[in-house]
């Protein structure tokens, strides 16, 4: 090992410690640069693997959902990578932009100060400097989980080039009219002082009330009463809305009422907004606090009276209530409808509300001039591309869920009133009040001439630059040779929540600037996608992993208080026994109910590799000093089987045949997302195969006084399957399997690192299902003669006979040919085969193939035994004479239920049973 000193070649320090190598080798990999890829030139064929990693938010640690989604991307990664793909992880951060400033304005409060006090330019300069300083943690936190990617590629999404191609998109799709300004109900969150979109607003029901108003109808003595939840509201009210087949409110058609408390003549208009079958059949209209009053009052052409400002407080236009609070404002409107005998009722109701996903804050529907994305001509090309299966989704139930969002999509509000973020690219003329979109600050107005020109103050959602990550990474606008060779990317793994934030938004954004793009056709053919006639999409695949749960299966939350901490986990059991019970519980559509105890099952299952280590290199060292298994290189770089393996005993053939047929199983499972299983075959295989039965099997063959060409082959083949086993788990357990390959090759591997070995794949050649039938057979009759011993209480050292019946010639032939085996590992004295069935005798097991008796008889203290079956005698022979005077009693009997007589009566014969079987044992004691 490079970086232990050890007194001997091929030494491993006794304890496994996961701490001190992990930090070695994730060091090491990235000084290394093993997983920088170099863009091809046009000729390259190997088939490409590309991934975009989903980039935290700059201002993140890691959790277990970060964990899980690096974990099944890595396994993947380093997969691909060992079977010689071309592999391209790319990783980045997001700037993240309501967090990343609120983040900074709470440090800045800390210390007395306000974002508004210093100004734009000091602020956003002072978010640069918290980002310097903090905001690569969650990166440095992979880096020392050994994430595979391309360190040299990262990015940040307002670095320099990729601001750039988000100012170049803006203004494409503002000229092709796929951009616009308008005012419009948004989401508003008082708390952020921002418009947020729909997919940020939280709906959860609580109790309410609802309020039930009469509004007097001018020059009548009529009220006409209308219901709402959100009284304040009303003092922007602009009309009172009746259906026009509403017979009860048809001689009120054009009239007008007083609006209360406001003493605002406002009409009684006819709109399809109004319900006869709802409420009252009357509603209010208030355009600038609704979006459907908003639209009914496009259509009646109604003022627009905002009545609040963006911290949810009363404005001027809220008349004697301006400078409330909203909340406070609620209660004096009822209080003042109450007292004028306005409020009909007031009636317990349960609202739908609507809070901020960043802070929980009650949303405000509030109009708002913003810009906004027509949406439709995008999605249009974002559902064909899924529904002809140019991108696959996986699961597939996620596709239908996708699609039903994407033809239900509404126009994309994508204007946020931050300081933080890429700042939209458009200047107002003071001068004529032109607006000018442009790629660069234009010097003067296109229209007048005029210098004095403002850009927008608003800044983009943050999810508009990260969609359009799979391109821009890649040097778009620029054509590239990047592009061509590694878009579309391969996979996507993500998880559910963002499958509309970013998911849909990457296909709309990629289908649309990638348009026409072409990726080369020699790699495409290899990497399998000839079949794809879309190279715009941004990926082939989506994978949305599952949920991480705690042990009962709730959802983690602070609130709770149940959130698993994974750098906890890690420091207490290592990050390859985490990231194993990860692979271990993903299982696609299911979510994952963590539970560290199974972290340290796998935490043993890494010792239970390293003790294996150590017992190899013991016998190496002493039976082939010098060994390596193909020390050119040659044999680690092999596809196929294991190279070298001279497979003269049944063991070695069950075992290579094992290996083989557990590879197959594993890129079976990989190709199919099923991480549990490809887990699951590699653990079954090292733990129970290859520890527990092949290293036991061939001891006798490495032990001191055997015969030297036998030890010599054994020892070449336990080294060169240990070899292959380590590269069959390497994607899953990276640190433990990259340790003890160096130590294999005594710090002079063929490469640097196993991660660039070759993958196994499976040899058929080397497949013997009858060796495998063979050694399950022996395996069965040890197993059966341990648990007999269990059963029978035999003592662990005491070596006994056993009895063995098998009908089938062959059977008994292999159990004889391997009677040795059967004697050492099953502790037995000797096997006598019989000639009949053992099946009825004591201490027998029948089998399919055979049937096996343990030959023994405990030894007891004679005069101990009497004493206690005597006792037990007196003790039945006491419950028989009680009762007996039970069922003797002529009272007792007319008195008691006659299911407790018949209780006593089966009692009694139970009783003269177990009577007669106690003096049958004293008498054989005598």
């Amino acid at each position: 090992m490079a970086h232990c000193c050890t007194p001997m070649p091929h030494e491993l320090p006794k304890a496994y410690e996961p701490g001190a190598i992990e930090a070695h080798w994730a060091e090491y990999w990235i000084k290394e640069k093993l997983f920088s890829v170099k863009t091809p030139p046009p000729g390259e064929s190997r088939p490409v693997f590309t991934l975009l990693l989903p980039p935290p938010n700059v201002t993140g640690r890691l959790h277990m959902g970060h964990m899980l989604n690096q974990t099944q991307m890595d396994v993947l990664v380093r997969w691909h990578r060992m079977r010689g793909f071309l592999t391209l992880w790319l990783p980045g951060t997001d700037h993240a932009g309501i967090a990343t400033q609120m983040m900074v304005e709470r440090q800045l409060a800390k210390e007395g100060k306000k974002r508004r006090d210093m100004g734009r330019e000091a602020f956003i300069e002072r978010v640069w400097e918290w980002k310097r300083h903090y905001g690569g943690a969650i990166l440095d936190q992979m880096k020392r989980l050994g994430a595979s990617v391309d360190w040299d590629r990262e990015y940040f999404t307002m670095d320099e080039n990729l601001s750039h191609a988000v100012r170049d998109v803006f203004v494409r799709l503002y000229e092709e009219g796929l951009i616009y300004r308008g005012k419009y109900i948004v989401n508003w969150c008082p708390r952020c002082g921002t418009a947020i979109s729909d997919l940020e607003v939280k709906h959860e029901d609580v109790q309410g009330k609802l309020y039930e108003i009469r509004y007097p109808v001018m020059g009548t003595n009529e009220f006409i009463t209308v219901a709402t939840t959100r009284p304040e509201t009303m003092l922007g009210d602009t009309a009172v809305a009746v259906n026009e087949k509403d017979e009860r409110y048809r001689h009120l058609h054009g009239k007008k009422v007083l609006l209360p408390l406001m003493n605002r003549e406002i009409p009684i208009i006819t709109d399809e907004l109004a319900n006869p079958e709802f409420g009252t059949g009357a509603v209010k209209v208030t355009p600038a606090h609704d979006p459907n009053d908003f639209q009914a009052g496009l259509r009646h052409n109604l003022p627009q009276i905002d009545v609040m400002d963006e911290h949810a407080h009363m404005n001027q236009n809220a008349g004697p209530y301006a400078g409330l609070d909203r909340h406070a404002a609620r209660e004096q409107v009822v209080h003042d409808l109450r007292s004028q005998g306005l409020l009909v009722a007031e009636k317990d109701y349960t609202v739908p509300l609507g809070k901020c996903d960043r802070c929980g804050t009650v949303v405000e529907p509030r109009l708002s001039t913003q810009w906004f994305v027509k949406i439709a001509p995008l999605a249009k090309r974002a559902i064909e591309v899924v529904e002809a299966g140019e991108v696959t989704i996986i699961p597939e139930n996620y596709s239908q869920i996708y699609l039903n969002w994407m033809n239900n999509i509404h126009d994309w509000c994508i204007s946020r009133q931050l300081w933080w973020g890429h700042r939209i690219p458009a200047w107002r003329c003071a001068g004529c009040n032109e607006m000018m979109v442009a790629r660069e600050a234009p010097s003067k107005c296109t229209k007048c001439a005029s210098s004095q020109l403002e850009q927008d103050t608003d800044v983009l959602d943050t999810w508009f630059s990260s969609g359009l990550l799979p391109f821009t990474t890649l040097g778009w606008p620029q054509k590239t040779r990047d592009q061509e060779v590694f878009y579309p990317t391969t996979l996507l793994i993500t998880a559910y929540e963002i499958l509309f934030f970013w998911v849909a938004r990457m296909i709309m954004f990629g289908c649309h600037f990638m348009d026409g793009h072409h990726q080369d056709p020699a790699l495409k053919a290899a990497s399998c996608w000839g079949g794809k006639k879309d190279d715009s999409v941004p990926f082939r695949r989506v994978y949305i992993h599952a949920l991480v749960r705690d042990a009962e299966r709730q959802k983690m939350s602070k609130t709770k208080g149940n959130v698993v901490d994974p750098i906890e986990v890690i420091e207490k059991y290592g990050t390859d026994a985490t990231r194993f019970t990860l692979a271990a519980m993903s299982s696609p559509g299911t979510d994952i109910a963590f539970n560290p105890s199974r972290t340290d099952g796998y935490r043993a299952f890494a010792n239970k590799i390293w003790n294996a280590a150590r017992f190899m290199f013991m016998n190496l060292d002493r039976v082939a000093p010098g060994f390596t298994p193909g020390a050119s290189g040659s044999e680690t770089r092999t596809h196929t089987g294991i190279a070298g393996f001279e497979a003269n005993s049944l063991e070695d053939r069950w075992i290579l045949s094992r290996f083989n047929r557990v590879a197959q199983q594993v890129h079976e499972s990989l190709d199919a997302y099923r991480f549990d299983n490809a887990a699951t075959s590699i653990y079954d295989f090292f733990w129970g195969e290859f520890c527990d039965w092949y290293i036991e099997l061939i001891k006798p063959r490495l032990a001191d006084g055997a015969d030297k060409e036998t030890a010599r082959i054994a020892c070449g083949n336990l080294v060169r399957l240990f070899e292959a086993s380590l590269r069959l788990l390497h994607p899953v357990m990276p640190f433990i399997t990259e340790e003890i390959w160096q130590a294999i090759y005594d710090g002079k591997p063929p490469l640097k690192s196993i991660a660039l070995a070759c993958y196994p794949t499976a040899d058929q050649h080397q497949v013997d299902l009858q060796a495998e039938t063979d050694m399950a057979i022996l395996q069965d009759l040890i197993v059966s003669v341990r648990n007999l011993r269990a059963e029978l209480k035999v003592e662990q050292k005491l070596r006994v006979p056993i009895q063995v019946f098998a009908e089938d010639t062959a059977v008994r032939a292999l159990i004889e040919h391997n009677q040795g085996a059967v004697e050492r590992l099953a502790n037995v004295q000797s096997i006598e085969f019989a000639r009949g069935s053992l099946a009825k005798l004591p201490g027998a097991r029948h089998t399919a193939r055979f049937d096996v008796h343990v030959v023994y008889e405990k030894p007891i203290d004679v005069l101990a035994e009497r004493a206690r079956l005597a006792k037990e005698l007196e003790r039945i022979e006491k419950e028989i004479a009680n009762g007996q005077r039970q069922l003797s009693n002529e009272q007792f009997l007319a008195k008691a239920p006659a299911d407790v007589v018949e209780g006593l009566r089966r009692r009694a014969k139970e009783l003269e049973v177990l009577r007669d079987k106690t003096k049958s044992k004293l008498d054989q004691l005598k």
